[in-house]
């Protein structure tokens, strides 16, 4: 493999030190004409400001490796340098010591983590991904395409995974799907409106994305910040924002059954974030103030809403049809995740 330069600590493949540059990730023209990123604000206020706010407790549940991502990582040759779209807290990165990793995340606190634990990593969209076409040899995206709210979105982050292999490179995506092996569980979900769905997925609902209207602090873990410090937004002014891009039940609990169709795919999944990991006079109480989140006391917990859209059997065979450079090698269910993976053919 050619040698490669990295500008913090090298990932050790084999007894080969080898070091990259993440500079040299950035092709110029290849970025160009996407600098602007068009983010609907459900994603905005919802997945990206959701996972920077409870980054350390996520980071915390996140280290149990899946089997069949083992499986699929074990099988690359040695020296492979492999992309991981959505990383998160990077339980991944490195997981083949004969390879090389690279992640990236749309979450900066989550990128953090990765790098103090010394991983290569960089803050990235998954629609517009920061390297070079044919650059690696496999790109895996883990639990990520579910977070994008159009289906144009998804298809895009495929065509990001597979623009960045070279010929011959595998892609492994896995997905939520909505045939949950615990239906009970997608009971406690908030089925988004139909009504809001409309509006959403219209002409107008791409928006270019702007600085954060909202920046919730990562959530730390023992220190105590003062009363509403991380507070950025009142209170009346994102309510307000909210009552108009949102149009959804204020009362989370008062769906009715027939309004939980067999095909509904876009909810929200709570997480929650006990008061023992949260400091209540900080970041939570700004979220719990502009209804990003809400206090469950029978629960102990400060519970935030992440936007999904779980897939259905065959949809990311359907995404990826109309791909001329692509064939899908693999297709499978894994404890209720839709997985495939694709081979680059020119």
């Amino acid at each position: 493999m050619k040698d490669i330069r990295v500008a913090r600590p090298s990932v050790a493949a084999s007894d080969e030190k080898t070091q990259i540059r993440l500079s040299d990730l950035m092709n110029e023209n290849d970025l160009s004409s996407n600098r602007v990123q068009y983010t609907p604000e459900i994603e905005k206020t919802y997945v990206h400001q959701v996972y920077d706010a409870i980054a350390p407790h996520f980071s915390s549940t996140r280290f149990a490796k899946w089997p069949k991502v083992a499986s699929f990582l074990d099988s690359l040759p040695q020296g492979s340098l492999v992309l991981d779209a959505g990383c998160g807290n990077g339980k991944y990165l490195g997981f083949n010591p004969n390879c090389f990793f690279i992640g990236c995340d749309i979450s900066s606190p989550l990128i953090g983590i990765c790098t103090e634990r010394g991983h290569e990593a960089l803050v990235a969209d998954a629609v517009n991904l920061p390297y070079k076409s044919v650059f690696g040899d496999a790109a895996i995206s883990i639990a990520v395409l579910h977070h994008l709210s159009t289906e144009s979105r998804r298809r895009k982050a495929i065509e990001e995974l597979v623009r960045v292999v070279r010929k011959g490179g595998l892609v492994l995506i896995t997905v939520w799907a909505v045939e949950h092996e615990d239906q009970g569980l997608l009971s406690k979900w908030t089925p988004l409106s139909h009504k809001y769905l409309d509006e959403w997925i219209g002409p107008g609902s791409p928006r270019v994305r702007s600085p954060r209207s909202l920046n919730l602090e990562s959530i730390p873990e023992s220190k105590e910040k003062g009363p509403r410090e991380s507070c950025k937004v009142s209170r009346e002014s994102l309510g307000a924002r909210l009552d108009k891009t949102m149009k959804i039940n204020d009362q989370e609990n008062s769906y009715n059954d027939d309004r939980c169709t067999e095909n509904q795919q876009e909810y929200f999944v709570p997480w929650h974030l006990p008061y023992h990991r949260a400091e209540i006079n900080g970041a939570s109480a700004c979220a719990v103030a502009n209804g990003l989140a809400r206090k469950d006391d029978k629960k102990g917990a400060v519970v935030y809403k992440r936007y999904y859209h779980v897939f259905s059997e065959g949809e990311l065979e359907r995404l990826v049809s109309g791909m001329s450079n692509t064939i899908i090698v693999d297709h499978f269910s894994d404890k209720s995740n839709w997985c495939i993976i694709l081979e680059k053919t020119q």
